[in-house]
């Protein structure tokens, strides 16, 4: 624990109105108790001081879309790593999906979770399942859920195939005021896909998964939530007809929001051929083409795609390191999410700073119906410590997760995480900061 902290030397910097204002910020128990242009450390020699010369102080990050795998998984991850990941990233809260075993899929299993997080320095909110046992065929018990602490619901991993099980499922939720999250894919349109359908996955020899699997299912789910009301959440948006499909929903002032994973703007589908068939480049949805990887950078520029996520997905390095076809969907991304972010989208002018670190605080939680951190004297103290230039080489040493399962190592990045400060706890990134 660490409930007093002095940060000394840093720029606050808010997402909502982009104003930056250079100030020193005293916490005390947890709370903001005092924020000036300049707080003596010699005033306050009770209190430890971390430097943050050169870096920007905002409200927590979050990554609304997360796998901690446990229950039942643990091998791959734990909700205790998961969390060493996320603050290692930068980030202070997550919502994690419901794919574990058993299935976040009943009231106690969220709470389950909600108590084995407590300990731990990260906010982390279950999103539960849209159907029991993730089986898409009979609803869950979405209201019993909620009250246990469900934020959304969700049968990721697989979607909602059933059209009258999504009905009810918007229908339901928005009584309760929650999305629905769902993992966009026409299942009948992709039998046996490892990889995206197109000019590569022909040359490889690869079965493929098309865009349209993707397409198909937003359309549909664009019109369920015209019909009824609800509120739809594009999981990891991935094709160019896709944001088109969200952009023009928005434009009917549908309730329709959407979320885009920071490996689909960093990678494509030429990734498989140039690492010889890693297993590293083969995640759901997949990495897809030139011309998707510009569209969802477009999307986020027009303010179509709402949100920057990581679908962080650990697997253990014996079910990776096996053939391409047999082995599982995923990567981690908590660890490498801010220096993609920095090197694909601020460095070449993509998004503003303000813009993408508005798609890291404000959005998410606004789509989860979640508070907002502030930077205010009497706030609880909700923070991450950043800057967004530095370049950095991602290695083996950065991965704090359980798993290694990542494509980036070697790779160089842009901007660094430096720490986090949340539910009296502080957490320097030295592994990052120290090079």
């Amino acid at each position: 624990m660490t409930p007093d902290l002095l940060l000394h030397g840093g720029t606050l910097f808010h997402p909502k109105t982009g104003d930056r204002r250079p100030a020193d910020v005293l916490i005390r128990d947890g709370t903001i108790a005092r924020i000036a242009d300049t707080i003596a450390p010699e005033d306050h020699p009770d209190v430890p001081t971390y430097d943050c010369t050169d870096a920007l102080i905002s409200p927590g990050w979050m990554d609304m879309h997360v796998h901690f795998r446990e229950p039942g998984y643990e091998h791959k991850e734990t909700i205790a790593t998961g969390a060493q990941a996320a603050a290692a990233g930068g980030f202070t809260t997550v919502a994690c999906m419901p794919n574990t075993d058993p299935p976040i899929h009943t009231r106690d299993v969220v709470e389950f979770i909600v108590e084995r997080a407590e300990p731990t320095p990260i906010n982390v909110h279950p999103i539960a399942c849209v159907s029991k046992e993730r089986a898409g065929e009979e609803l869950a018990e979405l209201g019993d859920m909620a009250e246990g602490g469900a934020v959304a619901f969700s049968d990721d991993g697989a979607p909602v195939q059933h059209a009258g099980l999504m009905r009810r499922a918007l229908e339901y939720s928005t009584m309760l005021g929650q999305p629905v999250v769902n993992h966009m894919e026409e299942l009948t349109l992709n039998p046996d896909g490892h990889m995206h359908e197109g000019v590569v996955s022909s040359r490889l020899g690869v079965p493929g998964i098309p865009g349209i699997s993707e397409d198909v299912m937003v359309a549909r789910d664009i019109e369920l939530a015209a019909f009824t009301g609800g509120h739809v959440h594009v999981a990891h948006i991935s094709t160019a007809r896709s944001v088109e499909l969200v952009r023009r929903a928005k434009a009917r002032d549908l309730n329709i929001t959407a979320e885009v994973c920071t490996h689909h703007l960093a990678l494509t589908d030429a990734a498989v051929d140039r690492t010889n068939f890693s297993t590293n480049t083969k995640m759901h949805p997949p990495l897809r083409s030139a011309e998707d990887r510009a569209a969802l950078k477009e999307g986020l520029q027009d303010g179509t795609i709402d949100a920057l996520c990581t679908d962080h997905a650990p697997h253990a390095s014996f079910e990776k390191e096996v053939e391409f076809t047999t082995a599982p969907f995923g990567i981690l991304g908590l660890e490498t999410a801010w220096g993609l972010i920095g090197r694909e989208l601020l460095a070449p002018d993509v998004l503003s700073l303000e813009e993408a670190v508005h798609k890291l605080t404000v959005a998410p939680r606004r789509i989860l119906r979640l508070p907002v951190p502030r930077l205010e004297e009497g706030e609880p103290a909700d923070l991450t410590v950043f800057d967004a230039s530095t370049e950095w080489t991602f290695t083996e040493d950065h991965i704090q997760s359980k798993s290694e399962n990542t494509p980036f190592v070697g790779e160089t990045l842009v901007g660094k995480p430096w720490a986090v400060y949340n539910k009296r706890q502080f957490v320097e990134n030295e592994s990052v900061r120290g090079e």
